[in-house]
């Protein structure tokens, strides 16, 4: 068995399903411990069951990740049972879709609220709780909306924007405290949160124009963030992976 990750504790936000439930196997499947966080608890739970069923390490916390207390309070937990916290996946998120005149003030600030702040707060908490002489490894989920124009993407966008953003600076920042920061940007993927903001046929259309010719599946993004944290990538910092089937270079 592939156990790349053993020993390696990592966090995992928005794990109670979808892309980061698909993470969070993947990476305890490799050997990681995962601290599983998720504000659906039920999902957090789920997903720490799942792994730990299948032989693996699992830590559920259900907590805002836009809260930084509450988020500190999980992490600390985690470095204390662990001894160190290795890796953070910044992949919560509130995903909504809408025009721009439909946007109220707390879907705006919920967005941005769990996803930058959730994703600074993670960065502080991988650098507070990391070994200075091991370094760790920062993901940031962006996504190929960050660079091409949706329609009623306004915000998600602009999360997903600054998201690259954030993940240049602290790569540049962070590399001489041997953190390596990247970024992941998965294409469309029909995940139980997505399904309900589209109708099968615009699943249809999507994949039609994907040079690839099919939709994103979440085993694709597990495994580009497997890769990103793992030694194989230890010379990689500031880089925004596209796993998205050539979407993103097709312009």
């Amino acid at each position: 068995m592939n156990q790349s990750l053993k020993d390696q504790s990592i966090v995992v936000t928005g794990a109670g399903r979808g892309l980061g439930r698909s993470v969070a196997e993947r990476l305890a499947s490799l050997g990681a411990a995962v601290a599983v966080l998720d504000l659906d608890e039920v999902g957090c739970e789920e997903t720490a069951r799942h792994i730990s069923a299948a032989g693996g390490k699992a830590h559920a916390f259900t907590v805002d990740v836009s809260d930084r207390a509450a988020f500190a309070h999980c992490a600390t937990q985690f470095a204390a049972a662990r001894g160190r916290i290795d890796a953070v996946v910044n992949n919560a998120m509130l995903l909504r879709y809408e025009p721009i005149e439909r946007v109220t003030e707390e879907v705006l600030d919920r967005m941005l609220a769990i996803g930058i702040k959730g994703a600074v707060w993670g960065a502080q908490l991988l650098l507070a709780h990391m070994d200075p002489e091991r370094g760790g490894v920062l993901i940031n989920m962006a996504s190929p909306v960050a660079e091409r124009g949706y329609p009623n993407t306004s915000i998600y966008s602009l999360v997903k924007g600054a998201l690259v953003t954030l993940t240049k600076t602290l790569s540049a920042e962070l590399g001489p405290r041997r953190v390596r920061v990247n970024a992941v940007a998965p294409g469309s993927v029909p995940t139980p949160g997505a399904v309900g903001l589209n109708d099968p046929a615009e699943y249809e259309r999507r994949a039609r124009t994907i040079p690839l010719r099919r939709l994103g599946r979440e085993e694709d993004n597990a495994a580009a963030v497997a890769f990103l944290l793992s030694p194989e990538a230890s010379f990689i910092n500031g880089e925004i992976l596209h796993v998205d089937g050539g979407i993103a270079a097709a312009g």
